[in-house]
């Protein structure tokens, strides 16, 4: 198998642009084999760090030029090659993520460093165009209150602590050491003006949209790491609409999230490392239904990426710093799940992972390489690494198709 590998380009990392992952034999349905980087298939200086594949078009796919603020859509040429499918399209600072409707007639764009969650067009031929702000976030624990549907300030899931942006930030930077410092967000080093300088010292909350996940019914789900929300919207011609959001525990910091065949939304939570359960009553109304800590994590430790077995019952949550991945099994009718094992990764900082068959290929960003473990046939547990290969800075695996 193939993998377009999103990854930092030297602005911020080491990559050139969007590279090429070989996993086991070209022709092979699985990627237990030896791994090799084929090489880069385009070259984006502003760090390409998420793409996201065109869903009918299996030529088309779409980057988010994190350190540039755009969207630009590629088109594959070749074997190993892909070039600019139309031009860039501003989205916002530091945007990180792209996901693209099942329809392919939009995309949305999460943006960290500004907060943006920005709906963009997309035409026939696939090109993006007429980005659309969304409504911005405002924090639902500014006032220490709660609503309908939200788990109030201060709240505790399944006694996880969670801690403040800053000092997150900080111990992170500490961990990393020198020479990987500067990958690390800077959520205490958001711009600030002189009136707002003293609610900042007191610990100022910023807005860090982080993904968009396309539901059934039409919905669209986006997680909000600064403000500690889910939030519901429906797509409209003259953009996104508002119809629901979830607070998660102050602090908690949602990244990423999956739809499950349940009925279920599962979101893992940066800051705090846990994976919460969301699901619609009766009414359509979203709630928290349970959440599930990490344990065995370090406090310096920040989750990543969540992702499911072949078959929906376990799922995979991948943690930095002590390098791990958190194994659940998804129990009952998908309201609850269960810890079963903390595995090592075997790499450096796992941004990102994906499970193939019976193999989990991990991005090891601040290791420079990609990685492959073995799942248990029965416990769906990793096993130690089978094979690795050289990739700078990788931060996203995209099966080909």
């Amino acid at each position: 198998m193939r993998f377009w590998v999103g990854a930092y380009a030297p602005d911020t990392g080491s990559a050139e642009g969007i590279g090429i992952l070989q996993a086991g034999a070209s022709d092979a349905p699985d990627a237990g084999g030896p791994l090799g980087m084929v090489g880069t298939a385009v070259a984006a200086s502003g760090s390409p760090s998420w793409v996201a594949a065109h869903p009918t078009a299996s030529d088309i796919i779409y980057a988010a030029v994190e350190f540039d603020g755009t969207v630009q859509a590629y088109r594959r040429v070749g074997e190993t090659r892909l070039t600019p499918l139309g031009r860039p399209v501003d989205a916002g600072a530091a945007v990180c993520h792209v996901a693209v409707s099942p329809d392919a007639s939009f995309l949305v764009a999460s943006c960290w460093g500004d907060g943006r969650v920005v709906r963009i067009d997309l035409d026939a031929e696939g090109r993006p165009s007429r980005p659309i702000i969304a409504d911005e976030a405002a924090d639902p624990h500014g006032s220490g209150t709660s609503s309908e549907g939200t788990v109030s300030t201060g709240a505790r899931v399944s006694g996880a602590v969670v801690p403040d942006l800053a000092a997150a930030a900080r111990a992170l930077r500490a961990a990393a050491g020198e020479e990987y410092s500067h990958l690390i967000p800077a959520y205490d080093d958001a711009p600030e003006t002189d009136a707002e300088s003293e609610e900042a010292a007191a610990g100022d909350r910023v807005s860090r949209a982080h993904q968009a996940i396309f539901l059934p019914g039409g919905l669209v789900a986006t997680t909000d790491m600064g403000f500690d929300l889910v939030r519901f919207w429906r797509s409209t011609p003259s953009g996104l609409r508002l119809v629901q959001e979830v607070a998660l525990p102050q602090g908690s910091g949602p990244r990423h999230g999956i739809w499950h065949p349940s009925g279920h939304l599962y979101v893992v939570t940066e800051l705090s490392c846990e994976v919460f359960v969301l699901a619609a009553d009766r009414a359509g109304r979203w709630q928290v239904r349970s959440g599930e800590p990490l344990l065995g994590t370090l406090d310096t430790d920040t989750a990543a990426e969540l992702c499911a077995s072949r078959d929906g019952s376990t799922l995979y949550a991948g943690v930095r710093g002590s390098d791990t991945v958190g194994v659940l099994s998804v129990r009952g009718a998908g309201e609850e799940l269960q810890l079963t094992a903390l595995a090592e990764t075997g790499t450096h900082w796992p941004r990102h992972h994906v499970v193939v068959a019976d193999t989990l290929l991990v991005a090891g960003q601040l290791a420079h390489e990609i990685v492959s473990l073995p799942l248990d046939a029965r416990t769906g547990v990793p096993g130690r690494v089978r094979h690795r290969t050289p990739s700078p800075s990788p931060t996203r695996l995209l099966p080909m198709r």
